[in-house]
């Protein structure tokens, strides 16, 4: 509402001695529309007390979670206040109180909205949705937030009926930075899957009502954490669909599921379960934590060595061992931190498995080590047993969560165009009609024996007929071409037809699309600190669900991962991993989800073995 500059009709001061304004003024500037009807005064004129009595009113009703104090802080009695009546830039009639300097409430179509610089005050007074910073461009530019944009917290979003007021904040920081009405309740934003429109934004941090006041920054507000858990008694779990008062965090569908899971376990077996990401401690084990963390540590290097490495990789960087191999190998629920070993640098435990001379470890460049050679046929390695993958690591969760993937069968197909209907229509194909490549070649070849095209001394040509021509040959073409082989023919005719596809996911109906299907596309991106993020969209075009896919990566990079709104895209996501993760990714596309690399873009881009990423 305010992205562009609005027009100031009038501004009251009401100032902080008990000074009467007269009706007419009063009327001219609205405000008896705005705060109601007249004050005892009468006819007389308006106490500047009763406005302020009036206002506070006002403003109880609507936010009932202030108190009387809280109110008064926001409406007090003795600074001046002054009622600007202005208009937008389209053309909407609003009223602007404000107090010290700053716009602290507005008015629209009698309903009361406080700005950013009250929230910055009050951070509660309006269940908070999350979002990502770069989404607040758009939304100070007048773009509406959209629900692929909304972080999941780990308490579940707040609970809000359609047309209710809401504020925005962005993640890490609870400072709201945009005010505005839910478009659908809670209940219909998880229904629609976070798709669709969330929110009509009335008025964000950076825009022109935030401008007419100091321009002043949102202060930095920490997150509420997570209610700790009393064990004691059992309680303390906080239900993913309880109201916002967790950290403002993205979550993954694993966390979220494990937060839940957790919720519903006894106090004895909480104490066991340290979360998700972590070191699952068995209080039957006597080793320490570092003991443990040392044996994961060796468990997957030999893992990685035995399952990934390959000869051909030599000389491989160390980095790439632990970043692309190790972490990759880590069993399911655990996490690899070297720091919580015995080693705490990777470096130093190379070493010892160089003594144990299972490895060499030479320096080829400066500051950096590589391993040269590996004994493949030392006793640890080939006695070391590659674990069973875990059913979780093969399935990707969908909307019914656990079940394992299939990848779709993707057909091509073939529309037929108006500039190719007479060659069709004596196989009762019209226009729009799609066929299949092997209808399409049954199609022409019977035409060109009906019509008696096929060449009597050459088999192999056909003589073009005026529809022939018309159909597959350019208009330069038409009048020195006249036969065509086979081949030719049928290249030239499907060249000629419109792209179409069918798409099949197990258990489900086949469904014909236009166009061509896009493939998944991988891209890597650097960031303003100059790191490197991998970006990976169109998943779901191929029943991936983003969302579980960045969970996965998450766990097998060891790396953050962020699922945002694909820009130019509709109600499509994107995952981003940080650094160079194309080899995770393709391991995961291609060997796991079996997904065709033709359906795949961008996998060139793997980092070279010995290579930086």
């Amino acid at each position: 509402m305010f992205a562009k500059a609005f027009r100031v009709k009038s501004n009251t001061a009401i100032k902080g001695s008990d000074s009467v304004v007269e009706d007419a003024e009063m009327k001219e500037y609205g405000i008896p529309a705005l705060l109601g009807a007249l004050s005892p005064l009468g006819e007389i004129g308006w106490s500047t007390e009763n406005y302020r009595r009036k206002l506070r009113a006002d403003v109880a009703a609507v936010f009932p979670t202030l108190g009387t104090d809280q109110v008064s802080e926001l409406v007090p009695g003795k600074e001046e206040l002054n009622i600007v009546k202005l208009y937008a830039h389209r053309g909407d009639a609003v009223t602007v109180y404000v107090s010290g300097g700053n716009p602290i409430l507005f008015e629209l179509e009698k309903n009361l909205y406080p700005t950013v610089y009250t929230l910055w005050s009050f951070p509660d007074l309006l269940p908070t949705f999350t979002t990502w910073p770069l989404v607040l461009e758009k939304l100070v530019g007048g773009a509406d937030l959209m629900l692929p944009g909304l972080v999941v917290p780990p308490a579940g979003l707040p609970r809000v009926e359609k047309g209710d007021l809401c504020a925005v904040a962005l993640v890490g920081n609870r400072a709201p930075v945009a005010v505005g009405v839910a478009a659908m309740s809670t209940a219909e934003m998880l229904t629609s899957g976070l798709k669709g429109r969330g929110f009509s934004v009335l008025h964000t941090y950076q825009d022109h009502l935030w401008r007419s006041g100091d321009k002043s920054s949102p202060p930095s507000i920490a997150p509420l954490a997570l209610d700790a858990p009393d064990l004691s008694e059992g309680k303390g779990c906080v239900k993913a669909d309880t109201a916002l008062e967790g950290d403002m965090r993205q979550l993954t569908l694993e966390e979220e599921e494990e937060a839940q899971r957790r919720c519903e376990k006894s106090p004895s077996e909480a104490m066991e379960d340290p979360g998700p990401g972590g070191l699952h401690v068995d209080p039957t084990d006597s080793k320490t934590l570092q003991e443990q963390m040392d044996e994961l540590l060796q468990r997957c290097f030999l893992h990685a060595l035995k399952s990934c490495v390959r000869k051909a990789d030599l000389p491989l960087l160390t980095s790439t061992l632990l970043g692309s191999h190790m972490f990759s190998c880590c069993p399911e629920g655990r996490q690899l931190d070297i720091k919580k070993s015995s080693y705490k640098k990777l470096s130093k435990f190379l070493q010892h498995m160089q003594q144990e001379q299972i490895i060499q470890v030479q320096e080829l460049s400066k500051g950096v080590e590589s391993i040269v050679a590996v004994d493949w046929k030392h006793p640890r390695i080939t006695s070391f047993v590659i674990p069973e993958p875990s059913l979780t690591s093969q399935t990707i969760q969908e909307g019914s969560r656990g079940q394992p993937y299939h990848p779709p069968d993707i057909k091509p197909l073939y529309c037929v165009p108006a500039s190719m209907t007479l060659l069709f229509q004596e196989s009762g194909h019209k226009k729009g009609s799609v066929l299949e490549g092997s209808e399409v070649r049954t199609v022409v070849i019977n035409y060109a024996k009906k019509n008696d095209l096929v060449d009597a001394d050459n088999k192999n040509l056909v003589n073009l007929d005026p529809i022939l021509c018309d159909c597959i040959l350019e208009k330069d073409e038409q009048h020195t071409i006249r036969k065509l082989p086979w081949d030719s023919l049928l290249s030239r005719c499907l060249e000629r037809l419109q792209p179409a596809y069918q798409v099949t996911f197990p258990g489900q109906e086949p469904t014909v699309k236009k166009g061509r299907v896009c493939p998944i596309e991988i891209t890597l991106a650097q960031r303003a600190s100059n790191k490197k993020v991998t970006v990976v969209r169109n998943l779901e075009a191929y029943g991936l669900d983003p969302c579980s896919v960045a969970a996965t990566l998450q766990q097998r990079c060891q790396a953050s991962t962020t699922v945002t709104a694909a820009p130019g895209l509709k109600d499509s996501l994107q995952v981003q991993i940080q650094g160079n993760q194309i080899h995770h990714l393709g391991r995961l596309l291609l060997e796991e989800y079996r997904l065709p690399r033709k359906h795949i873009q961008g996998l060139e881009k793997a980092p070279k073995p010995g290579k930086k990423k």
